[in-house]
């Protein structure tokens, strides 16, 4: 998907600043806006991962008694809800949209609400460490299947890499709190339920790739993705109780992953979508399983051994070989 365009150039999100970020046939370097432009991308989208790594967290001190995917469902109601009403453009993007790309919008929708209707109850079932790892661990790999299978894109030898090296340190941190002697042990239903919000995450991605890189505008897309989620998560949370929300606690848990973890962050992913491919970004999300797991010992009490934290050094290794300008090779010439 998100190399889809109608010529050879562009590629998936980043459409309008590939291009320009490699020098022409004949040698010329790349403008200083063209380079701007693709430095943008990696940066914001690693800025959302580290804020999206404070998600299990924060879900986790919620009143006690709430289900883990109302919490979830809370979040995404109203952060879809600010997304959606504060992206210019919003209202009428699916009116602009081709029959094929409202389609796409209803699968983009769908993934965004099967996310924390799934990674929630993962955490609550086996821990924010190992559900994080296993749920972003697998996105990037989904990412890179599904865009190959579709014909979107081939992976490059440098993503793939980068991304073997990232999951390998993301494959170090899974047995963790277990190992350590404390924290959640794995649940096998957990890290069903962390993979399948794994695959919602890359789908989400692959969509929202492809309509930016159609043109777009990445904040009227991830508002029609997300507030079409929002309606679509209410059936979680308007059946049980919800007076939870209203509590000093729950308001302000709700309202952190409404803000911060949902309008926020995703305001930045849509960004980088725009920048970077759909397989590099879910690549560089996996910066978020290194702020989960630290901060799971920090806060929760859940225990790493020395190869996690091993693991955590080869995962930022893997995503600075993707987050450096590619181009810096070529100064050698």
């Amino acid at each position: 998907m998100s190399h889809h365009v109608p010529t050879r150039a562009p590629a998936c999100s980043d459409a309008p600043a590939r291009p320009s970020t490699h020098p022409a046939p004949g040698g010329t370097p790349p403008s200083r806006e063209s380079a701007r432009r693709s430095l943008g991308g990696p940066p914001a989208v690693v800025f959302a991962a580290l804020l999206w790594g404070t998600t299990g967290t924060v879900g986790s001190l919620a009143p006690s008694g709430v289900p883990a995917a109302a919490v979830g469902a809370a979040g995404l109601a109203l952060g879809g809800l600010l997304l959606f009403l504060s992206a210019p453009g919003a209202r009428t993007l699916p009116k602009r949209c081709t029959g094929t790309e409202r389609r796409l919008l209803l699968l983009g929708a769908l993934a965004v609400a099967g996310y924390p209707v799934t990674f929630y109850p993962a955490v609550a079932r086996t821990g924010v460490a190992v559900a994080t790892v296993i749920a972003l661990g697998s996105a990037p790999v989904l990412t890179g299947l599904l865009a190959w299978l579709t014909g979107r894109a081939r992976p490059t030898t440098r993503w793939i890499c980068a991304t073997a090296a990232a999951v390998a340190g993301c494959a170090a941190l899974v047995p963790g709190p277990s190992a350590g002697g404390g924290g959640t042990p794995v649940d096998l239903g957990g890290v069903v339920l962390a993979a399948l919000a794994g695959l919602s995450y890359a789908l989400y991605s692959l969509v929202g790739g492809r309509l930016i890189a159609r043109g777009h505008p990445s904040d009227a897309v991830m508002g029609v993705l997300f507030g079409g989620a929002a309606l679509l998560v209410l059936p979680v949370l308007l059946p049980g109780d919800a007076r939870w929300v209203l509590s000093p606690r729950g308001a302000a848990v709700a309202g952190y992953l409404a803000a911060v973890t949902t309008f926020l962050a995703y305001r930045l992913f849509g960004h980088g979508l725009r920048h970077t491919t759909a397989q590099t970004a879910t690549t560089l999300t996996l910066a978020e399983p290194a702020v989960a797991a630290v901060l799971g010992v920090a806060v929760l009490g859940e225990r790493l051994p020395v190869a996690s934290w091993c693991g955590l050094a080869v995962l930022g290794a893997g995503l600075a070989v993707l987050a450096l300008p590619a181009g810096t090779r070529r100064r050698r010439r």
